[in-house]
């Protein structure tokens, strides 16, 4: 599923899934370096992110895959 990644004012990071209409803040993540781990939302959807570069710059639309068990 495609989703947007992008640092938040307080500085954090959010998703936002446009088929669903949805923005959550990003609770936890695998890796320091975010791309190629899991994030946790705060809804507690778990998704993996594909390997990206560190300095990748935000915001940016990937795509992602939604881990069963949510």
């Amino acid at each position: 599923m495609k989703v947007m990644i992008r640092k938040t004012a307080a500085g954090g990071l959010s998703a936002y899934v446009p088929k669903k209409d949805l923005e959550e803040p990003i609770v936890a993540q695998e890796r320091a370096g975010l791309w190629g781990g899991t994030v946790t939302l705060a809804n507690g959807w778990t998704l993996a992110l594909p390997e990206m570069a560190d300095g990748t710059t935000l915001p940016i639309t990937v795509e992602a895959r939604r881990l069963a068990g949510d």
